[in-house]
């Protein structure tokens, strides 16, 4: 698709001004005054910032630890840092924030390596080297957003810095050209594609940064060069050529569907950072790429994010993806409005409005924030009276089923277990219920050198007993914790494509939707010959959800994991002639699930002590463990 539009291409590449350099006085000045005192507020809240040295020793440190936060952290809070200070000199224009750019970009400049020590390796799924190696850079995620942010910057204040001094252009050249533009054109990095490997985010938002590196610096120009060549040459094209081929690699990962298989959360590094290589691409060829923007593929990459919100800050996540995925910036809107998609502007600019502060955003890369510096007044007058309605889907291409009424949302997992940023949970299902969170998919905790190594599965977040699934045989006394064998307690699901779900059917009818599918080949033993789920939610006025599981094989026990948010209490409902009868689960204040079939439920709490996983739960969560009486059970919600 890119690449086939890229050998269409032969005229010359134009000049990449997306938005007005700060110089450009009346642009800026005809900002919203609020707008303007934000950025300016912002700005201030950084003066005088002290930029913190990376050392050596700091970057040993995941290696020896497999702590990945103390360093990014501080390599983060940098260019955070320095956005703040740019965008604020940009709409104030008066040299007050220019010492303090400064000294960002040569401290920046002056680190021995822009990629995390997490990613400090050459090739996929190798342990990392200790120590960086300064004649052999590495493209990784943060290291081509660095490139970006500080061309970025220096297409922004190009004149008054260098009314300073060349030298501070100088600088950002020469580190981009070493860091950027040679290695990608010299070196194949594994998410630059070739057809064979399975590619991820990394794909789009590395080559969207080393895009934007290239449409603001010219890789053409010489290093030494004070201000941009009139124009691109032939290094240019073949990081065009180069670039559209990666993106036809990531393309070939996603269904017609538009699914992101990392989850909402990761659509933000997936599918927003293929339009912004498109906004480049097109910014560079005058719009030539646009007719991309209506392919049914891409339209449907954009619209995911609607797609599957839930209610406020919540969306469906499975995998790595958090159920608290932050809120939209410009790019979601922009989205919509470049595949004509009204809905998904409405959405994402009612969202926008529900931000505290859409400039303070944990994403670091200035391209971002000044789209929205210049989306923000159509953001704010788009009228979003009229919400697009949600609908209920099924999306092949991962297996996720949804469906809901005003009252009760439910999701599906089919698939398999071999998404990207993995968790074995292969027909776990979600339910929230008037907008808050009823069952729950707990996410994933803080990322360590252990998340993406072999011993992944070991961590309990990323295991089937830790999801709304069965566990066979006993699996007693294993609880929350990093360090759980696979061969520990009962029998879990596996990870791998062939963990699959099977038979899978769905069906939807206006009064209600549902999924079937066999599971069991998902756990990888013989003893289980099937386990059948079936799913269906029953919309208004009944509004209700039933979970019916049978199960055959000979592995015994079957517990059955039900993790929620609210502190759960069970009774013993009272069956015919005073026999016991079935359970009742009440969970908080917010709802009741009814269960037939089992003969023992027992609570666990788990604390929530991780930075990550309190960015989605402020309190404990729960656990019930539900022992099946025998080969079947049901579970009705309400």
């Amino acid at each position: 698709m890119f690449l086939q539009h890229c050998n269409s291409y032969r005229s010359p590449f134009l000049p990449f001004s997306p938005y007005p350099a700060a110089s450009d006085r009346e642009a800026w000045e005809n900002l919203p005054s609020d707008l303007k005192e934000n950025l300016v507020r912002l700005g201030e809240a950084n003066l005088h910032f002290s930029y913190p040295d990376l050392s050596a020793v700091d970057f040993m440190d995941f290696c020896r630890t497999g702590c990945r936060e103390r360093y990014q952290e501080r390599l983060f809070a940098k260019r955070i840092a320095l956005n703040h200070l740019v965008l604020a000199e940009c709409a104030e224009y008066q040299g007050r924030f220019l010492d303090d750019i400064i000294n960002g970009i040569f401290s920046i400049c002056g680190e021995a390596a822009w990629q995390l020590p997490a990613h400090n390796s050459y090739i996929r799924d190798t342990p990392q080297l200790i120590l960086p190696d300064i004649t052999r850079p590495i493209i990784d995620l943060f290291s081509a957003e660095t490139g970006a942010v500080l061309a970025t910057a220096l297409y922004l204040l190009r004149e008054p810095l260098e009314a300073v001094s060349p030298a501070i252009g100088k600088a950002i050249r020469q580190n981009i050209e070493t860091r950027i533009f040679t290695p990608y054109l010299k070196e194949h990095f594994w998410w630059m594609g070739d057809g064979k490997s399975h590619m991820n985010n990394w794909t789009s938002w590395c080559t969207q940064n080393v895009l934007l590196c290239a449409a603001f610096l010219n890789p053409d120009a010489p290093s030494s060069a004070e201000k941009p060549q009139p124009s691109y040459g032939p290094r240019m094209r073949a990081i065009f050529e180069k670039a559209c081929g990666s993106l036809d690699y990531f393309l070939a990962e996603y269904g017609d569907d538009g699914c992101c298989d990392e989850g909402a959360q990761y659509y933000r590094h997936a599918g927003l950072t293929l339009f912004n290589s498109m906004e480049v691409l097109n910014g560079i060829t005058g719009g030539f790429f646009s007719p991309l923007y209506q392919e049914e593929k891409i339209r449907n990459i954009a619209a995911y994010i609607f797609r599957v919100h839930v209610s406020d800050k919540y969306y469906v996540n499975f995998a790595d993806c958090s159920p608290a995925a932050g809120r939209c910036n410009a790019r979601e809107f922009l989205f919509g409005k470049r595949t004509g998609q009204p809905g998904l502007m409405t959405f994402a600019a009612e969202d926008y409005r529900r931000s505290e502060n859409p400039l303070i955003t944990e994403e670091h890369n200035l391209f971002y924030r000044l789209q929205t510096v210049f989306t923000h007044k159509e953001i704010m007058e788009w009228d979003i009276s009229r919400p697009a309605p949600y609908e209920d889907l099924y999306f092949p291409s991962a297996g996720l089923f949804l469906v809901r009424d005003s009252r009760l949302f439910l999701a599906v997992k089919a698939g398999d277990n071999d998404d990207s940023h993995n968790h074995n949970d292969t027909g776990s299902f979600t339910v929230y219920k008037d907008g808050r969170p009823l069952f729950i998919d707990v996410g994933v905790e803080t990322y360590t050198g252990k998340t993406f190594s072999p011993k992944r599965y070991e961590i309990w977040t990323m295991q089937s007993r830790f999801h709304n699934l069965p566990t066979f045989g006993d699996d007693s006394g294993i609880t929350a914790s990093d360090n759980i064998p696979e061969t520990a307690g009962g029998v879990v699901q596996k990870a791998g494509a062939q963990y699959r779900a099977v038979g899978t059917v769905t069906h939807f009818d206006g009064n209600s939707g549902s999924i079937s599918m066999d599971i069991g080949a998902a756990y990888g033993d013989s003893r289980i010959h099937s386990y059948l789920r079936t799913a269906i939610l029953r919309k208004e006025p009944e509004s209700f959800i039933s979970i019916h599981d049978h199960y055959d094989g000979t592995l015994f026990p079957v517990t059955l994991s039900l993790m929620t948010y609210e502190p759960c209490q069970v009774e013993r409902l009272t069956g015919e002639n005073g026999a016991e009868g079935d359970f009742q689960i009440m969970v908080g204040d917010l709802g009741t699930c009814r269960i037939t079939g089992a003969s023992k439920i027992t609570v666990e709490t788990i604390p929530i002590e991780d930075g990550r996983l309190k960015e989605a739960w402020k309190h404990e969560i729960y656990r019930c463990l539900v022992t099946l009486r025998g080969g079947d059970a049901e579970l009705v919600i309400r």
